[in-house]
Protein backbone atom coordinates (compact mmCIF):
# COMPACT_ATOMS: atom_id res chain seq x y z
CA UNK A 1 0.00 0.00 0.00
CA UNK A 2 2.58 2.41 0.88
CA UNK A 3 4.91 2.00 -2.47
CA UNK A 4 1.63 2.72 -4.09
CA UNK A 5 0.63 5.67 -2.61
CA UNK A 6 4.07 7.01 -2.75
CA UNK A 7 3.78 5.79 -6.84
CA UNK A 8 0.73 7.98 -7.23
CA UNK A 9 1.97 10.90 -5.00
CA UNK A 10 5.43 11.26 -6.86
CA UNK A 11 3.34 11.32 -10.20
CA UNK A 12 1.17 14.26 -8.40
CA UNK A 13 -1.85 12.24 -8.43
CA UNK A 14 -4.63 13.14 -5.61
CA UNK A 15 -5.59 10.39 -3.67
CA UNK A 16 -9.10 10.19 -2.38
CA UNK A 17 -10.26 8.02 0.67
CA UNK A 18 -13.06 6.28 1.85
CA UNK A 19 -12.82 4.12 4.69
CA UNK A 20 -15.52 1.14 5.39
CA UNK A 21 -16.16 -1.81 7.09
CA UNK A 22 -17.41 -3.89 4.37
CA UNK A 23 -21.06 -4.79 3.21
CA UNK A 24 -21.11 -2.13 0.90
CA UNK A 25 -24.07 -0.50 -0.02
CA UNK A 26 -25.40 2.40 -2.44
CA UNK A 27 -24.27 4.97 0.49
CA UNK A 28 -20.92 3.72 0.38
CA UNK A 29 -20.81 3.83 -3.46
CA UNK A 30 -21.86 7.45 -3.23
CA UNK A 31 -18.93 8.16 -1.32
CA UNK A 32 -17.02 6.50 -3.70
CA UNK A 33 -18.50 8.48 -6.79
CA UNK A 34 -17.62 11.70 -5.00
CA UNK A 35 -14.64 10.81 -4.30
CA UNK A 36 -13.24 9.99 -8.20
CA UNK A 37 -15.48 13.23 -9.01
CA UNK A 38 -12.20 15.20 -6.87
CA UNK A 39 -9.42 12.90 -7.05
CA UNK A 40 -6.89 11.04 -9.49
CA UNK A 41 -7.60 7.50 -7.36
CA UNK A 42 -9.66 6.69 -4.66
CA UNK A 43 -8.77 4.26 -2.10
CA UNK A 44 -11.36 1.84 -0.08
CA UNK A 45 -10.55 0.49 2.45
CA UNK A 46 -12.96 -2.69 3.87
CA UNK A 47 -11.74 -3.87 7.61
CA UNK A 48 -14.06 -4.88 10.33
CA UNK A 49 -12.52 -3.02 12.95
CA UNK A 50 -12.76 -5.15 16.94
CA UNK A 51 -11.63 -2.46 18.72
CA UNK A 52 -14.91 -0.03 17.77
CA UNK A 53 -17.40 -2.36 18.67
CA UNK A 54 -18.43 -2.51 22.97
CA UNK A 55 -20.59 -5.58 21.41
CA UNK A 56 -18.47 -8.65 21.11
CA UNK A 57 -21.49 -10.39 19.34
CA UNK A 58 -22.23 -7.72 16.74
CA UNK A 59 -18.47 -7.68 15.74
CA UNK A 60 -18.72 -11.57 15.41
CA UNK A 61 -21.96 -11.07 13.56
CA UNK A 62 -21.05 -7.75 11.86
CA UNK A 63 -21.51 -9.06 7.95
CA UNK A 64 -18.13 -10.03 5.37
CA UNK A 65 -18.71 -9.67 2.07
CA UNK A 66 -15.31 -8.99 0.72
CA UNK A 67 -15.69 -10.58 -2.87
CA UNK A 68 -18.74 -9.35 -3.26
CA UNK A 69 -18.01 -5.65 -2.28
CA UNK A 70 -14.91 -5.83 -5.08
CA UNK A 71 -17.54 -6.47 -7.53
CA UNK A 72 -19.69 -3.80 -6.25
CA UNK A 73 -17.01 -1.34 -6.53
CA UNK A 74 -16.02 -2.43 -9.77
CA UNK A 75 -19.65 -1.13 -11.39
CA UNK A 76 -17.82 2.59 -10.28
CA UNK A 77 -14.26 1.45 -11.85
CA UNK A 78 -12.55 -0.80 -12.85
CA UNK A 79 -8.73 1.30 -12.75
CA UNK A 80 -9.16 4.42 -10.21
CA UNK A 81 -10.60 2.58 -7.51
CA UNK A 82 -7.75 0.41 -5.03
CA UNK A 83 -9.49 -1.83 -2.64
CA UNK A 84 -7.15 -2.14 0.82
CA UNK A 85 -8.51 -5.15 2.62
CA UNK A 86 -5.94 -5.86 5.70
CA UNK A 87 -6.20 -8.24 8.37
CA UNK A 88 -6.05 -7.81 12.06
CA UNK A 89 -2.79 -8.45 12.32
CA UNK A 90 -1.67 -5.97 9.57
CA UNK A 91 -3.22 -3.26 11.35
CA UNK A 92 -2.52 -4.07 15.15
CA UNK A 93 0.32 -6.44 15.25
CA UNK A 94 -0.61 -8.66 18.25
CA UNK A 95 -1.88 -5.97 20.05
CA UNK A 96 -5.60 -5.62 19.29
CA UNK A 97 -6.53 -2.46 21.96
CA UNK A 98 -7.47 0.99 21.35
CA UNK A 99 -5.74 4.49 22.00
CA UNK A 100 -7.01 6.87 24.59
CA UNK A 101 -8.63 10.02 22.85
CA UNK A 102 -9.62 13.02 24.21
CA UNK A 103 -12.27 15.28 21.03
CA UNK A 104 -12.82 18.10 23.05
CA UNK A 105 -15.93 16.17 24.86
CA UNK A 106 -17.44 15.35 21.60
CA UNK A 107 -17.18 11.86 22.41
CA UNK A 108 -19.34 11.59 25.50
CA UNK A 109 -22.27 12.81 23.58
CA UNK A 110 -24.64 10.42 22.09
CA UNK A 111 -22.95 7.71 21.02
CA UNK A 112 -20.07 7.94 23.41
CA UNK A 113 -22.64 7.88 26.44
CA UNK A 114 -24.23 4.47 24.91
CA UNK A 115 -21.25 2.48 23.26
CA UNK A 116 -18.64 2.25 26.11
CA UNK A 117 -15.15 3.16 24.19
CA UNK A 118 -16.52 3.21 20.60
CA UNK A 119 -14.74 6.43 19.29
CA UNK A 120 -11.52 5.26 21.35
CA UNK A 121 -11.58 2.64 18.33
CA UNK A 122 -12.97 4.79 15.62
CA UNK A 123 -10.32 7.10 16.55
CA UNK A 124 -7.70 4.45 16.76
CA UNK A 125 -8.47 3.16 13.40
CA UNK A 126 -9.07 5.93 11.44
CA UNK A 127 -5.76 7.57 12.35
CA UNK A 128 -4.15 4.52 11.47
CA UNK A 129 -5.23 4.31 7.73
CA UNK A 130 -4.75 7.99 8.01
CA UNK A 131 -0.76 7.33 7.63
CA UNK A 132 -0.70 4.14 5.75
CA UNK A 133 -3.02 5.66 2.65
CA UNK A 134 -2.03 9.37 3.73
CA UNK A 135 -4.84 10.59 1.39
CA UNK A 136 -5.66 14.40 0.01
CA UNK A 137 -9.38 13.85 0.78
CA UNK A 138 -11.42 11.63 2.97
CA UNK A 139 -14.76 11.12 2.63
CA UNK A 140 -17.25 10.38 5.04
CA UNK A 141 -21.30 10.46 5.36
CA UNK A 142 -23.72 12.26 7.41
CA UNK A 143 -25.55 9.14 8.62
CA UNK A 144 -22.58 8.87 10.93
CA UNK A 145 -22.75 12.52 12.11
CA UNK A 146 -21.12 12.33 15.36
CA UNK A 147 -18.21 10.01 13.86
CA UNK A 148 -17.64 12.56 11.24
CA UNK A 149 -17.60 15.65 14.22
CA UNK A 150 -15.05 13.43 15.71
CA UNK A 151 -12.32 12.33 12.65
CA UNK A 152 -12.62 16.15 11.71
CA UNK A 153 -11.20 16.84 15.68
CA UNK A 154 -9.09 14.16 15.04
CA UNK A 155 -7.44 15.76 12.42
CA UNK A 156 -7.11 19.26 13.68
CA UNK A 157 -5.66 17.92 17.16
CA UNK A 158 -2.84 15.52 15.34
CA UNK A 159 -2.35 17.90 12.37
CA UNK A 160 -3.43 15.49 10.02
CA UNK A 161 -3.27 16.97 6.68
CA UNK A 162 -5.84 15.77 4.97
CA UNK A 163 -9.24 17.27 4.28
CA UNK A 164 -12.09 15.59 5.39
CA UNK A 165 -15.81 15.67 3.55
CA UNK A 166 -19.57 14.84 5.31
CA UNK A 167 -21.46 13.65 2.25
CA UNK A 168 -25.38 13.48 2.52
CA UNK A 169 -27.40 10.45 4.18
CA UNK A 170 -28.21 7.78 1.24
CA UNK A 171 -31.28 6.33 1.64
CA UNK A 172 -33.50 3.66 0.27
CA UNK A 173 -36.84 4.79 -1.57
CA UNK A 174 -38.32 4.50 1.43
CA UNK A 175 -36.63 6.72 3.22
CA UNK A 176 -34.44 4.26 5.90
CA UNK A 177 -30.95 5.33 6.06
CA UNK A 178 -28.64 2.62 4.39
CA UNK A 179 -26.71 0.61 6.44
CA UNK A 180 -24.72 -2.39 6.61
CA UNK A 181 -26.63 -3.67 9.26
CA UNK A 182 -29.87 -3.40 7.58
CA UNK A 183 -29.30 -6.68 5.63
CA UNK A 184 -29.56 -8.30 9.26
CA UNK A 185 -33.24 -6.91 9.36
CA UNK A 186 -35.80 -9.57 9.68
CA UNK A 187 -38.94 -8.75 6.72
CA UNK A 188 -40.82 -7.56 10.02
CA UNK A 189 -38.51 -5.18 11.43
CA UNK A 190 -37.37 -3.86 7.80
CA UNK A 191 -41.15 -3.13 6.89
CA UNK A 192 -41.53 -1.00 10.10
CA UNK A 193 -37.91 0.96 10.00
CA UNK A 194 -38.94 3.59 8.04
CA UNK A 195 -40.80 4.69 11.00
CA UNK A 196 -37.37 6.40 11.69
CA UNK A 197 -37.49 8.76 9.23
CA UNK A 198 -40.90 9.70 9.06
CA UNK A 199 -40.49 10.36 12.91
CA UNK A 200 -37.46 12.56 11.92
CA UNK A 201 -39.13 14.49 9.47
CA UNK A 202 -41.80 15.19 11.69
CA UNK A 203 -39.56 16.14 14.35
CA UNK A 204 -37.97 18.59 12.01
CA UNK A 205 -41.16 20.65 11.35
CA UNK A 206 -42.34 20.31 15.29
CA UNK A 207 -38.82 22.23 15.98
CA UNK A 208 -39.75 25.32 13.85
CA UNK A 209 -42.78 26.08 16.54
CA UNK A 210 -41.99 23.49 19.54
CA UNK A 211 -39.15 23.81 22.26
CA UNK A 212 -36.63 20.74 21.85
CA UNK A 213 -38.04 19.16 25.39
CA UNK A 214 -41.42 19.32 23.80
CA UNK A 215 -40.21 17.58 20.35
CA UNK A 216 -38.50 14.97 21.98
CA UNK A 217 -41.80 14.24 24.20
CA UNK A 218 -43.62 13.34 21.74
CA UNK A 219 -41.19 11.31 19.58
CA UNK A 220 -41.05 9.31 23.25
CA UNK A 221 -44.83 8.64 22.78
CA UNK A 222 -44.69 7.83 19.16
CA UNK A 223 -42.34 4.94 19.62
CA UNK A 224 -44.06 3.52 22.99
CA UNK A 225 -47.39 3.25 20.35
CA UNK A 226 -44.81 1.17 17.73
CA UNK A 227 -44.07 -2.38 19.36
CA UNK A 228 -41.46 -3.33 16.78
CA UNK A 229 -39.05 -0.23 17.15
CA UNK A 230 -37.29 0.59 20.84
CA UNK A 231 -36.35 3.64 20.81
CA UNK A 232 -32.71 3.80 22.59
CA UNK A 233 -32.17 7.88 22.45
CA UNK A 234 -33.78 10.50 20.53
CA UNK A 235 -31.30 13.80 21.49
CA UNK A 236 -31.75 17.51 19.64
CA UNK A 237 -28.07 18.93 19.21
CA UNK A 238 -26.27 21.54 18.90
CA UNK A 239 -23.87 20.84 15.38
CA UNK A 240 -20.57 21.79 17.06
CA UNK A 241 -20.65 20.79 20.55
CA UNK A 242 -23.09 18.04 20.27
CA UNK A 243 -24.22 18.74 23.56
CA UNK A 244 -28.02 18.69 23.75
CA UNK A 245 -29.88 21.88 23.03
CA UNK A 246 -31.37 23.33 26.46
CA UNK A 247 -32.49 26.86 24.47
CA UNK A 248 -32.92 27.61 20.71
CA UNK A 249 -30.90 30.39 19.20
CA UNK A 250 -31.09 31.69 16.21
CA UNK A 251 -27.28 31.77 15.71
CA UNK A 252 -26.94 28.43 16.10
CA UNK A 253 -27.30 25.01 14.07
CA UNK A 254 -29.48 21.99 15.54
CA UNK A 255 -29.80 18.50 14.42
CA UNK A 256 -31.90 15.77 15.64
CA UNK A 257 -30.09 12.15 16.66
CA UNK A 258 -31.74 8.84 16.96
CA UNK A 259 -30.98 5.57 17.84
CA UNK A 260 -33.21 2.54 17.64
CA UNK A 261 -33.29 -1.14 17.92
CA UNK A 262 -35.45 -3.43 15.54
CA UNK A 263 -35.20 -6.71 17.41
CA UNK A 264 -31.53 -6.99 18.25
CA UNK A 265 -30.17 -4.77 15.08
CA UNK A 266 -29.73 -1.29 16.14
CA UNK A 267 -30.42 1.28 13.62
CA UNK A 268 -28.96 5.34 13.98
CA UNK A 269 -30.07 8.27 12.08
CA UNK A 270 -30.21 11.85 12.09
CA UNK A 271 -31.52 15.24 10.45
CA UNK A 272 -30.91 18.87 9.71
CA UNK A 273 -33.03 20.45 12.00
CA UNK A 274 -32.00 24.43 10.63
Amino acid sequence: MSHLIDEFKANNKAVGFVPTMGALHNGHLSLVEKGLSENDVVVVSIFVNPTQFDNKEDLIKYPRTLDADVKLLKTVSTDKVIVYAPSVEDIYNDDVQSQSFKFDGLENEMEGAFRDGHFDGVGTIVKRLFEIVIPNRAYFGEKDFQQLQIIKKLVELYHIPVKVIGCPIHRAKDGLAMSSRNTRLSEEHRNAAPFIYKILKTAKTKFGTKSAKKVKEWVEKQFNKQPLLELEYFIIADTKTLKPVKRKSTKKTYRAFIAVYAGDIRLIDNIALN
